[in-house]
């Protein structure tokens, strides 16, 4: 089965700095994309940023400059370090992924999927 798992999170002080954590495991043939999304209480899942295969990056425009997504293709992970937190970055993140699976026996082919992690809470305080 695959899946993502995150690590990572806690409670810092603003100004501070934490590095988020994901690692895609199971039968995967390839990953498209790896990102970040995050969910503040009462407000809708938002993307903070993603990387694909080639290492080309997209952020949401709050974080430019303080946070940096990275990804080691060969272990199938991915972080996000973000430096100078801000109290409005309080919120759960999640891992995202789009990649194939090898489905078993091989000649069954591979399966696309959409992956989320559960969630990993990042409290920042003022």
């Amino acid at each position: 089965q695959v899946q993502l798992v995150e690590a990572g999170g806690g409670l810092v002080q603003a100004g501070e700095s934490l590095t988020l954590s994901c690692a895609a495991s199971g039968n995967i043939f390839n990953i498209f994309t790896m990102g970040w999304y995050r969910q503040a209480p009462g407000r809708q899942r938002e993307l903070v940023a993603t990387i694909n295969t080639g290492g080309m990056t997209n952020y949401t425009d709050s974080v430019k400059g303080r946070f940096t997504i990275s990804r080691d293709n060969a272990k199938n992970t991915s972080s996000l370090q973000m430096n100078s937190l801000r109290p409005e970055d309080t919120a759960v993140y999640y891992c995202h992924s789009e990649l194939l699976e090898a489905l078993v026996p091989i000649t069954q082919g591979y399966r696309y999927l959409e992956l989320w992690g559960q969630g990993t809470l990042v409290t920042v305080s003022s």
